[in-house]
């Protein structure tokens, strides 16, 4: 496993429901009512995975930084 996960928001899929940033505030803020990373490549942290999968509309991705592997959501 990388060191490192790369985390995307799709603008476009974003509702804004804030769910990422209730679950996970330390990786994920709203800005002009839509999700933002707060940082595009993090440490490795299970929050972030829960706030992938929670996202209603899959709009979050965590891919290994690496090989650009999907993490989250799960299929």
């Amino acid at each position: 496993m990388s060191a490192t996960w790369r985390i995307g928001v799709d603008s476009r899929r974003c509702i804004g429901t804030s769910i990422c940033a209730g679950t996970a505030p330390e990786h994920f803020r709203l800005v002009d009512g839509l999700s933002a990373p707060r940082a595009e490549v993090v440490a490795p942290d299970e929050v972030v995975i829960d706030a992938a999968d929670s996202c209603p509309v899959e709009a979050i991705t965590v891919r290994d930084a690496d090989d650009d592997r999907l993490i989250a959501p799960q299929e």
